[in-house]
């Protein structure tokens, strides 16, 4: 009788079974030169001794560490927090552990994140950058694996996943006008600058004010200076005081559409008897809120499994893979700001 430690090794396994523990391995890895009578035996040593992979060992034979990087600009902003719950949870499902780290949205600290932070404790990077700059991802060393999410400074350079901002928005504002709305508002907005998530929305806003033959008003265009609560509570008072207030506010993302239904109630506007509302992300507080919030929800399980897994096969093979740009799913969830 074979005798067994309380955490049994493959060397348990390959004496159980009868075979090396090279075999053992080959099975484990699934090697294809193992005839099925002995990868039967071996599945069955491991099933009766409760044989489990020792991960962390194999990591570091291989010589890497386990760990990976998931870098966002603001944990205090929901979105992020709840993307990098789902990022957490496939990576666990993955055997990785998930470090967190928040850049500010400063391109020094993106820039870190980008580098590794020059240290070798994480065999990759999934960074969801504000501020960095083409040229910083194409002199970047490309040892390291790097998954972009959301922003892209430089298209075709690095493994990408993000949605279809253009679309979303443009299906957000065709909502809106569906409903009447003729004078909207996008808060968070910008006409100018390089190609960030605020002129791709803005851009798929005015798509849709085109195709249903309304003029596009610059004015109507208020940019913040960040994306919280109290940005979107100031940028409401602020239009909505103009002598041609809006009808609609179109909000790049939910704090700024939160806070935006906080001070149009202070003001005594009703919503959406007066105007309408719409935001982005649909994160948890949207469906919580008085009036619920009509929004646009990117699914966020597809990106963070999606970016999980491009940056795991880049980490297995830094070299041969081409980079892919994935775009991943959304759709206007129509809540009570917008009638619903």
């Amino acid at each position: 009788m074979i005798s067994v430690a309380a955490r049994p090794s493959m060397k348990d396994v390959a004496e159980y079974a009868g075979v090396s523990p090279k075999t053992v391995s080959n099975v484990i890895n699934n090697f294809e030169h193992v005839s099925e009578r002995t990868r039967a035996a071996v599945r069955e040593a491991i099933d009766a001794l409760g044989y489990r992979v020792n991960i962390a060992g194999r990591q570091l034979r291989q010589g890497r560490t386990g760990m990976i990087t998931l870098a966002v600009p603001e944990l205090d902003v929901a979105y992020f927090a709840e993307l990098a719950k789902h990022v957490m949870a496939e990576a666990d499902r993955r055997g990785r552990t998930v470090l967190i780290h928040q850049t500010g949205g400063v391109r020094e600290s993106e820039l870190a994140a980008l580098h590794g932070f020059d240290t070798q404790f994480c065999d990759g990077v999934i960074l969801s950058p504000l501020a960095l700059l083409p040229r910083d991802l194409a002199t970047r060393d490309r040892r390291l694996p790097v998954v972009l999410l959301g922003e892209r400074p430089a298209a075709g350079t690095t493994d990408h996943v993000g949605i279809d901002n253009v679309g979303a928005a443009r299906e957000a504002t065709e909502h809106l006008i569906a409903r009447g709305r003729r004078r909207i508002a996008v808060v968070g907005g910008a006409v100018r600058g390089r190609q960030g998530t605020d002129r791709l929305r803005t851009d798929g806003y005015r798509q849709a004010l085109a195709a249903a033959g309304l003029p596009f008003d610059e004015d109507l265009v208020v940019p913040v200076e960040a994306f919280h609560w109290r940005d979107g509570a100031r940028a409401a008072t602020a239009v909505m005081n103009r002598p041609a207030p809006p009808d609609a506010l179109l909000c790049l993302n939910d704090h700024l559409a939160l806070g935006a239904l906080r001070a149009l109630h202070e003001a005594g506007r009703s919503v959406p008897k007066d105007l309408d509302v719409v935001g982005f992300d649909d994160i948890e507080a949207s469906r919580f809120s008085v009036p619920t919030l009509t929004t646009v929800a990117p699914d966020k399980r597809e990106i963070a499994r999606t970016a999980v897994t491009l940056l795991l096969d880049r980490i297995d093979d830094t070299e041969s893979v081409p980079c892919q740009d994935h775009v991943a799913g959304h759709h206007v969830i129509v809540r009570e700001s917008t009638g619903g």
